[in-house]
């Protein structure tokens, strides 16, 4: 396993997943923005510039199933007041692989007046661009630890006929070759958790961001 953040989900892109061994491990925050936790197959990852042995005492006294505990409400409300930060859910973790040539979906590049999806991206992701194609937007970044990160938003009324999925698809086609492409779906957003998939995004974790305060919160 990798001793960065960024060489642990270099891994886990290719399929090279912690040691199921019951065990967290702490690493240092890729950035000041960047602070969580992952939960792999029995293993986490808490990415923090915390002190590690608090990471550890404070797990350690939750009475749950160890390997429950980094996802646990009292530990994740103690990372929030520890840290000052704030978090919206926890997600499912995906990823996949880019794909050669253009995507099989006509998009045009919004550039101008800020679209309300792309301020909550610069949240959390650097060199944000966003795509629109009729009944949806898709929007590209590097997030954590500088990976590609996509988001996808439909209308309401452009729903249940694909384009979720076909979004999720041309978004492989706009990264780098050889780049993964990561994004996040809330675990109860079933119909996200389906159009990802369906475009070949397979699920490697859960993963909780500990996000900034926004400004004048």
């Amino acid at each position: 396993m990798g001793r960065t953040l960024a060489e642990i989900l270099e891994g886990a892109a290719c399929g090279r997943f912690p040691e199921t061994d019951g065990r967290t491990t702490v690493v240092p925050a890729p950035s000041g923005r960047d602070t969580g936790v992952i939960a792999f197959t029995a293993h986490s990852v808490v990415f923090t510039d915390e002190d590690p042995a608090w990471v550890r005492a404070t797990l350690a006294a939750l009475d749950c199933d160890p390997l429950a505990a980094t996802m646990h409400p009292r530990f994740l409300s103690a990372f929030l007041e520890r840290t000052g930060r704030t978090t919206d859910t926890i997600d499912l973790l995906t990823v996949a692989s880019s794909l050669p040539g253009g995507p099989g979906l006509e998009l045009r590049e919004v550039i101008g007046p800020v679209h309300p999806r792309v301020i909550s991206a610069r949240r959390r992701r650097d060199g944000v661009r966003m795509w629109e194609a009729d009944g949806g937007v898709l929007v590209l970044g590097r997030g954590v630890a500088g990976r590609w990160e996509v988001a996808v938003e439909l209308d309401e009324d452009a729903r249940h006929r694909g384009l979720g999925r076909a979004l999720a698809a041309a978004a492989r086609h706009l990264v780098p070759p050889g780049e993964p492409l990561w994004s996040q779906q809330a675990a109860g957003n079933a119909r996200s958790i389906r159009a990802f998939q369906a475009a070949g995004f397979r699920p490697v974790g859960s993963e909780a961001l500990l996000l900034g305060r926004r400004e004048g919160a």
